[in-house]
């Protein structure tokens, strides 16, 4: 096993979590009912990034989905091109309705990001590295 098919988010408004990834610029596919789907998924250079009822996933998963805890100790990343693109990416992301954790700053590695979360407490990093090369399909060089 050695890549990552498709990452689904448990969440507890599906129909606002839709507006708020297409927002971000996810092209997406709805499974269902436009206003309250079964599921979503988006396109995403490399992977999918899907949606899918908090409730209905707990169930799947056997986790109790009341629990609420803070960091989990799991973040999503985006890659940027450039500083100018973090900067844009968090603005975005707090326009629609998610929030900055962290400011974008310099980073102790010598590139330049930040952290948002989404409307279901997801955090994103957003990152920019001055050395980074991407393939053909947008994906980080490693």
């Amino acid at each position: 096993m050695d890549r990552i098919n498709i990452i689904t988010l448990g969440t507890r408004n599906i129909a606002e979590s839709l507006e708020f990834y297409r927002n971000m610029g996810f092209e997406a596919t709805v499974v269902g009912d436009e206003k309250v789907p079964d599921i979503v998924f988006f396109r995403a250079s490399g992977s999918k990034l899907a949606l899918f009822p908090l409730e209905k996933l707990a169930a799947e998963t056997g986790i109790d989905p009341s629990h609420e805890v803070g960091f989990k100790g799991i973040t999503l990343a985006y890659n940027a091109k450039s500083e100018g693109e973090v900067d844009q990416v968090l603005h975005d992301a707090e326009s629609f309705g998610g929030k900055v954790t962290s400011v974008a700053k310099t980073t102790e590695w010598g590139g330049y990001g930040g952290y948002f979360t989404d409307l279901d407490g997801y955090t994103w990093e957003v990152a920019f590295g001055p050395d980074w090369e991407f393939d053909e399909d947008d994906m980080l060089i490693i």
